[in-house]
C-alpha cells in the first residue's frame, strides 16, 4: 500500500478532506500583490479589502492578511519555493542579491546542502521568510514515501530525497 493511500485509511477522532491553506500577514498588500505576481510569480486573488489568497502549482493556498505591525516571521516558520536543481538555486540566488533592494528584501542566506536539499533563505519586505530549495516534483511528499525515521539516526543521513548524489549525503 503507497504511504498516501495508507494516509487516507488511517483512523482519527477527526476525518478531515485536505490540509488547505496557511496564513501570513502583510503590511501592505498593493506592493505584497505586486511582489509575490511580479517577483516570485504566484498567483493572487485580492479576498477582501483586508486579504488576499496565493497560490502555485497546487491546491493548497495562503491567506494573506493585511497585520501594519507584524513582527518579523522566523527561519524555522519559512515558506518553500521549490525547484529542481542546485544550479537553479544558484541562479534565483543570484537574482534576489541583484534585485533585493528594488523589492525589499532582506536577510539573503547562502546556498548550502542542509535538511536534505541545497537551499537558502531570505525575507520580504512583510518580513515573511522563504526558502529557495531544491526538491523533486511534488516537493517534500517523498518523505512519506520513507515512513517514520524515529530513532533510525541523524536526520540528514536518514531521509534521502530521490536523487541525492553520494557527495550531497556526507555533506
Amino acid at each position: 500500500m503507497s504511504a498516501a493511500a495508507e494516509t487516507n485509511t488511517r483512523t482519527s477522532v477527526l476525518q478531515f478532506n485536505f490540509l488547505s491553506h496557511g496564513t501570513m500577514a502583510a503590511r501592505d498588500l498593493d506592493a505584497t500583490r505586486k511582489f509575490y505576481e511580479e517577483f516570485l510569480g504566484l498567483e493572487v486573488v485580492r479576498t477582501s479589502p483586508i486579504s488576499l489568497a496565493v497560490r502555485l502549482g497546487g491546491n493548497h493556498i495562503y491567506a494573506v492578511v493585511l497585520a501594519k505591525d507584524k513582527p518579523k516571521m522566523a527561519m524555522l516558520e519559512h515558506n518553500g519555493l521549490d525547484l529542481e536543481t542546485q544550479d537553479e538555486v544558484n541562479h534565483a540566488h543570484e537574482v534576489i542579491v541583484a534585485e533585493a533592494e528594488k523589492w525589499g528584501i532582506t536577510g539573503v542566506t547562502r546556498p548550502a546542502l542542509q535538511h536534505a536539499t541545497y537551499s537558502f533563505f531570505f525575507w520580504d519586505l512583510d518580513d515573511n521568510c522563504w526558502e529557495i530549495l531544491t526538491n523533486p516534483k511534488g516537493g517534500y511528499t517523498w518523505i512519506f514515501n520513507q515512513g517514520d525515521q524515529a530513532g533510525r539516526g541523524h536526520l540528514d543521513k536518514t531521509f534521502v530525497r530521490p536523487g541525492m548524489t553520494d557527495e550531497q549525503l556526507t555533506n
